[in-house]
């Protein structure tokens, strides 16, 4: 099949350039594709991860992904989808950032032997010189149109306005298009529906300069059923980094997926079969329950490995209570099929049993354990009834805890339904 038959069946793909030209280009095996990536952080986010899968996808139709780091772009910053001008980077963090970006993407893409690339644009971009480059890339473009780009219209209208270093980005963009297809033979760039103003620009600088056609998909923005952008929580981000979010509530975030998103979900965001995926709609009950911890199980797998995907469907388990996976659901996935109560795969922490000789506030050890951002959160939440110990709920914001809390070298405290912590007395 296709590799863009693939991306289409399970849902990535909202617009395409060129459309029997790609398919045409897709079909020889070996094709360079590349999406970009903003150094702005060490980590990716879940919101990341549609273009993360569909290069994945790429590799395994037999293509060769490259994953651009915006090292040069990342020092003036993308206007696309924000209301205020990016932070700029220095180049020390742009290298630390990168160094992140990729160890993550390799848990997505075989970077061995050239199978995928990992390329930075500050490595063409850092040393252009500006009045050549006005004349040679800056002359293709026109004013007018760029400002009727949706990322430039949006901007122009805000408060904030448009930065004249930002609107330069269309450029250096449409800049990185070329070299790729010039040094690689890359011909295709993919990204979200907020670049396709971005990805134009290049495919028309290619065919000005170079005299070559190129192409671009843009992926749909994923929202959840309820409107939420995907990836956006009340806690704020899902890091795929593990110190940031742990495999374990990287496992719940996927779990708790709206009845109404999993079928979706489980194409986007998983490897198994479309045939497995189409196997199980319409199920509802504890049979859709199954099919979520799949979804969860495979999800947190591909990120954080089986080892860690194991360890928090056990933790899942022993917290709320586990569930056989019956065999005919997804009887590729590797998840177990037995019942796995396991706690070890639950966030903890470990506390000297001194901190607790003379007792300690029950806001403080919520606190310290990161289920309150503050005091404040803490005595809100025992006011409101969301504070357990133990599985008994806290009524009082005065609760002392002392070391007889602690049932076998360990106490658990609950946030509300779903955030649970272990405390272990160390």
């Amino acid at each position: 099949m296709n590799a863009l038959d693939v991306l289409r069946l399970r849902g990535f793909v909202e617009s395409t350039t060129h459309e029997k030209e790609l398919e045409d280009y897709l079909g020889t095996p070996g094709r360079y594709c590349y999406i970009g990536f903003d150094p702005t952080g060490s980590s990716l986010h879940v919101g990341h991860l549609v273009t993360v899968m569909a290069l994945a996808h790429m590799q395994k139709c037999g293509h060769r992904p490259m994953a651009l780091v915006g090292g040069g772009t990342g020092m003036i910053g993308d206007p696309s989808g924000k209301t205020e001008m990016r932070q700029l980077l220095t180049p020390e963090i742009v290298a630390e950032n990168k160094a992140g970006l990729k160890a993550q993407l390799s848990s997505f893409l075989d970077f061995s032997d050239g199978k995928a690339v990992l390329v930075d644009n500050a490595d063409w971009l850092s040393d252009l010189q500006y009045i050549p480059f006005l004349r040679d890339v800056g002359c293709h473009f026109s004013v007018n149109r760029m400002v009727k780009a949706e990322s430039y219209r949006a901007r122009l209208e805000s408060e904030e306005g448009l930065s004249f270093i930002e609107f330069n980005y269309m450029l250096l963009q449409a800049y990185d298009f070329y070299v790729l297809a010039e040094k690689y033979g890359c011909f295709l760039q993919m990204g979200g529906r907020d670049q396709w103003g971005n990805i134009v620009a290049g495919v028309e600088l290619v065919r000005r300069k170079a005299q070559k056609t190129v192409f671009g998909i843009t992926f749909p923005l994923i929202m959840t059923s309820s409107g939420i952008k995907m990836g956006k929580t009340h806690a704020g981000a899902v890091w795929l980094d593990p110190e940031r979010t742990s495999p374990y509530d990287y496992y719940q975030f996927w779990v708790n997926t709206d009845d109404a998103d999993v079928q979706r979900f489980l194409k986007l965001f998983t490897f198994l079969p479309m045939e497995e995926i189409e196997a199980v709609a319409g199920l509802d009950g504890k049979d859709l329950n199954a099919v979520k911890a799949v979804l969860a199980y495979e999800a947190t797998a591909i990120v954080h490995g089986k080892e860690a995907a194991d360890l928090a469907h056990g933790a899942a388990s022993a917290v709320f209570g586990g569930r056989e996976i019956p065999g005919v659901i997804f009887p590729s996935s590797e998840i177990s099929r037995q019942v796995m109560a396991d706690v070890s795969g639950m966030p903890c922490s470990r506390i000297s049993g001194q901190d607790f000789s003379s007792g300690m506030s029950v806001v403080d050890l919520f606190c310290r354990v990161g289920l309150c951002a503050s005091k404040g959160a803490a005595r809100r939440l025992i006011e409101q009834g969301g504070a357990y110990v133990n599985g008994k709920r806290i009524d009082s914001i005065d609760v002392i805890l002392g070391s007889d809390t602690f049932e076998e070298g360990a106490l658990v405290l609950r946030s509300g339904k779903k955030q649970y912590h272990r405390i272990e007395m160390a």
